[in-house]
């Protein structure tokens, strides 16, 4: 993968870490119930299930593309506009509404955890269909899938660990703040991925 690229990947892949899901909103949740030193794994079992997910959307994309090399460019155009459809929904998306129940259940285990943010990662279909919209956008045929794949995967891991470890930090003030302001935050974070989406495969 050339810099250039990459950096547009890393730039887009910052954006989507900070746009609302369910596993920003469980480490922020479980960070507020159980402490960051356990919210951590759900962090972790969230990013291994977020790497096999990226696995099977890449790899599914790279047997389209030995079928059709020209399939590429559709899946980008295709990709962006679904981007774009993803954009104005979480425009219009309500607030976060944070419930918090009673205060650290200490007994909690780190297996749980981790299996909450595994299960939070690999288990909602619309998380596949992302990936298979926006990896598109970065794939060079020319280069080895693997290593792209190892590249794309360690770069969203770091990233996405690193949101979701400050969201489980800063989870007892981000969260009141999250339900008073979380529209205007829910129509940034649309507004980027409708710029993604019209933006990259005029780019490529």
């Amino acid at each position: 993968m050339v810099l250039q690229t990459w950096l547009l990947y890393l730039i887009a892949v910052i954006g989507l870490a900070f746009a609302p899901g369910p596993n920003g909103l469980l480490a922020l949740t479980h960070g507020v119930l159980y402490g960051r030193s356990k919210a951590i794994w759900t962090i972790i079992g969230g990013v291994l299930g977020f790497v096999v997910v990226i696995a099977l959307s890449m790899f599914g994309i790279g047997a389209i593309i030995q079928t059709s090399p020209s399939a590429l460019n559709i899946l980008k155009w295709v990709g962006g506009a679904y981007l774009i459809w993803l954009g104005i929904q979480l425009w219009r998306t309500l607030p976060v509404n944070l419930i918090i129940s009673e205060k650290a259940i200490a007994e909690k285990k780190r297996s749980a955890l981790f299996m909450q943010g595994t299960i939070a990662a690999v288990s909602n279909p619309k998380v596949l269909l992302f990936f298979g919209a926006f990896l598109p956008q970065f794939i060079d045929p020319q280069i080895s899938l693997l290593t792209q794949f190892f590249v794309m995967a360690l770069t969203f891991s770091v990233v996405e660990f690193a949101v979701e470890f400050m969201l489980a930090s800063v989870s007892v003030y981000i969260g009141p703040w999250l339900e008073k302001r979380g529209q205007r935050f829910n129509q940034v974070c649309g507004g980027l991925f409708v710029v993604i989406g019209i933006a990259l495969p005029l780019t490529q």
